[in-house]
């Protein structure tokens, strides 16, 4: 697939916006937190922190901090609740700027919504990347997805020398010695500065997807400092330390069986792909696959081109599986194309926006390091990898017994540590797991999550005991895929007054699969004014709108 280039950063639409609003560099990072107004209703502060909390004299790092403010008396304020959108390599100061307010109707405005880009990430210095220029980025991420697994007899062989041709290239570039000190035991470790600048001792917590290793981390080193802990898409974080994620794998294939069974029930007014059957749909989308194997399409559109193959195809039906309620209609009108030889709407759905030339400014300050970040905390976290191409391509194999969508999560995230070069000796590896927290953890998991599954998140509760975990009935990844009123209320009553749900409860959604918002569902469960829960499913779209880009697609490469 061939792009247009240039040496300009490639920043998601909501940074576009603001990132000019802003200069991070103004601020002098301080021990404290010292507030300004930024992004209009935000405040922002630059917090000093240790790269080593063990041995202080290695240095500092300057963590980016946000916040919409509590509104509440003295005496009302609940103090700051963390939110930590995922990844790894997620800029939390992102996500956050549009959704403050609709966090505050959700959680309560008595708190101050906090996040922050995570060391070696987004606005935080130092910045970790593997490469000198963004136009070597660029060219090195092209095309900006990774071959599946499976495409040809030499995929795995060529991802494994790549993987490890960007394992030296890291170690060797890595001059500010950042990437050893980014793992998830010191982001932990930050929280809990952060929460203790506020002049609290107890941390309330908000973690999506990978901020689930990060929250479970935490109530692992810290059982005795929690007063809130809410996990939502949960990772199984003794799997994520064995660089093992097969078990992420459980559900995948049920959540692709869930786009065969709506487009049927749908027809084939709202599903383009339609058959009568799910059955038929499914063999109708391995007859396309098996033909662009066989025979790329190319496409050309007003911002690039590049061949719909295999791989692209593969990965845009897998991505669609993380976003459903937004994803399936486009992906099904995308396939119908694609049989018709027009591969341009699939095309579309993992494009990137144009990398246009401007090497003048060649030399500005990397922002968007979210797959170099990515890489070096999942890699840095595992315990080395050192799979010959032998040994790996078992792993797949066996692997591949779970889901035919290895190729991506399961096997991408362990072949990129095959190649892995910086360790730091003691990183903490679990056990993640704490007989007695100082209040219970609350977990939220899917019915169809293609990535992180209930399985999981069972094995996580069954580590920390007490802990209360509900289910949200839907496909897709995360609570945030579907406005749910039931979940939201959860949520609320947990931050709120720490009640937690029924064992065995589960939450309806309050969307349809290739339709809009279901009226139906629309019953007063928070509250008996309808207005209220209309503003209550906006805030959670919008907030759904702003996690995506994070939890969505985190296996392309920029």
């Amino acid at each position: 697939m061939v792009s247009l280039l240039s040496c300009v950063i490639i920043l998601t639409p909501v940074l576009r916006a603001f990132a000019q609003d802003f200069a991070w560099g103004q601020l002098t990072p301080n021990e404290n937190l010292q507030w300004v107004p930024c992004y209009s209703t935000y405040q922002c502060t630059r917090l000093l922190v240790p790269l080593d909390y063990s041995d202080p004299s290695v240095g500092n790092t300057a963590l980016a901090v946000i916040r919409f403010q509590a509104n509440a008396s003295k005496a009302d304020y609940g103090g700051p609740i963390l939110f930590n959108p995922g990844g790894p390599g997620g800029s939390g100061v992102e996500t956050l700027i549009p959704t403050g307010p609709e966090f505050h109707l959700i959680l309560g405005d008595q708190y101050d919504i906090v996040s922050w880009d995570p060391r070696g990430v987004g606005f935080s210095t130092p910045i970790a990347s593997f490469f000198e220029t963004d136009a070597e980025r660029a060219l090195w991420n092209t095309p900006s997805f990774p071959t599946s697994l499976n495409a040809s007899d030499d995929a795995i062989p060529h991802a494994w020398g790549r993987a490890h041709l960007e394992g030296r290239l890291a170690a060797q570039r890595d001059t500010s010695q950042i990437m050893k000190y980014m793992t998830t035991d010191n982001v932990a470790r930050d929280m809990l500065r952060i929460t203790q600048k506020f002049g609290f001792e107890k941390l309330q917590y908000y973690g999506v997807s990978y901020g689930t290793v990060l929250g479970a981390v935490y109530a692992a080193m810290f059982p005795d400092k929690i007063e809130r802990i809410l996990l939502d898409g949960v990772v199984d974080a003794s799997a994520w330390f064995n660089a093992n994620l097969t078990i992420a794998a459980t559900d995948t294939d049920a959540a692709l069986q869930t786009f065969f069974d709506s487009c049927a029930a749908a027809g084939p007014e709202l599903c383009a792909f339609f058959k009568p059957t799910p059955t038929q749909i499914a063999e109708r989308l391995a007859s396309l696959t098996d033909a662009v194997h066989r025979l790329p399409i190319p496409a050309i559109t007003s911002q690039g081109y590049g061949l719909v193959d295999y791989s692209l195809l593969r990965m845009v039906i897998f991505n669609a599986l993380y976003t459903p309620y937004v994803s399936f209609p486009t992906l099904a009108e995308a396939l119908e194309a694609l049989e018709n030889g027009n591969g341009t709407n699939l095309y579309l759905m993992l494009q990137d926006v144009p990398f246009q030339c401007d090497c003048a400014n060649d030399s500005a300050p990397f922002t968007a390091n979210g797959a170099e970040a990515a890489i070096a905390i999942q890699c840095g976290d595992a315990a080395p990898v050192k799979d010959s191409i032998g040994q790996f391509t078992e792993f797949y194999q066996n692997a591949a017994k779970t889901s035919q969508f290895v190729e991506f999560f399961v096997g991408q995230n362990r072949m990129s540590c095959t190649g892995w070069e910086v360790y730091r000796n003691d990183t903490f590896r679990g056990p993640v797991a704490a007989a007695n927290t100082s209040f219970p953890l609350l977990l939220v998991t899917n019915t169809a999550d293609p990535v992180t599954p209930k399985a999981g998140a069972l094995k996580v509760a069954a580590r920390f005991p007490g802990s209360g975990l509900f289910t949200q009935d839907s496909p897709g990844h995360t609570s945030t895929v579907a406005p749910s009123l039931c979940t939201a209320l959860h949520f609320r009553q947990y931050f709120q007054n720490g009640t937690l749900p029924e064992p065995g409860t589960v939450c309806p959604v309050d969307a349809t699969l290739f339709g809009a918002a279901s009226s139906s569902n629309l019953t007063s469960r928070m509250s008996s004014s309808t207005t209220e829960e209309e503003r209550v499913l906006a805030a959670l779209k919008i907030i759904g709108g702003a996690v995506k880009p994070v939890i969505a697609g985190k296996f392309r490469r920029t």
